[in-house]
């Protein structure tokens, strides 16, 4: 079978990027059996110049550096692009309008998943820009008709600070593991049917275990989508 090449904008960070190649690797393997592995491209971030510009709200210099490194997949023989992190879907537009590319979006394979399992309110967890923008919540609820609801002040700023200082590092805590655990409740409390894991580091830290309702790991369905298009 001839297989797509998948270009992966990764780096950010790397730590979630092992992870989308071992999982496409891994998805390729399954459905072609024998030695087969998957066909694909990553260009690696520096995560820091990434994490510095969105600390600072320098939105418009991040997707700079998104949309220079896109045509390098492009120019390597790519046949669609993946960015391996939710938060810089921020710069998905500019990247779509930068290649003439296939992009595919890590919140839609999310969101089939979600309404296939007939689920309609679901909690988001990831960074604050994630939960707190909406160009992430926005194409849920526009596209795909999702209720989404996110954590008050204090767990957002809980969830972000444990993604930044601990999983992008490669730390795992369970006193961490706790507050995510805590954090889920009180969104299930507030009516959540499912939890979204919108930051490719989350699952990392939490699993089927940790929550009363269903967990979506966006890691996971984003690589399975990839793998699905790049096998046709």
């Amino acid at each position: 079978m001839a297989q797509k090449i998948i270009g992966m904008l990764g780096g950010m960070s790397w730590k979630s990027s092992a992870e989308y190649y071992r999982l496409v690797n891994e998805g390729v393997r399954d459905r072609l059996g024998g030695l087969h592995s998957a066909r694909c491209l990553m260009w690696s971030f520096d995560f820091d110049d990434i994490a510095v510009l969105q600390r600072e709200d320098r939105w418009d210099e991040a997707a700079d550096l998104m949309v220079e490194a896109a045509p390098r997949l492009e120019r390597g023989g790519a046949d669609f692009l993946i960015i391996c992190t939710n938060t810089m879907h921020k710069a998905y537009d500019r990247m779509r309008a930068a290649v003439d590319l296939p992009l595919l979006h890590i919140a839609d394979p999310t969101a089939a998943r979600i309404k296939a399992a007939g689920h309609q309110r679901v909690g988001l967890l990831g960074t604050a820009f994630t939960m707190e923008q909406d160009f992430y919540k926005g194409r849920l609820a526009d596209l795909h008709g999702l209720d989404v609801i996110v954590p008050d002040a204090a767990d957002r700023a809980t969830v972000h600070r444990i993604i930044y200082d601990e999983l992008v590092q490669g730390k795992v805590d369970a006193a961490s593991r706790d507050a995510y655990r805590a954090v889920i409740g009180r969104l299930v409390a507030a009516g959540a049917e499912a939890i979204i894991l919108g930051c490719t580091e989350i699952m990392l830290l939490v699993g089927p275990e940790d929550s009363p309702v269903p967990l979506y790991d966006t890691t996971g369905l984003h690589a399975a989508a990839a793998v699905e298009l790049a096998l046709g």
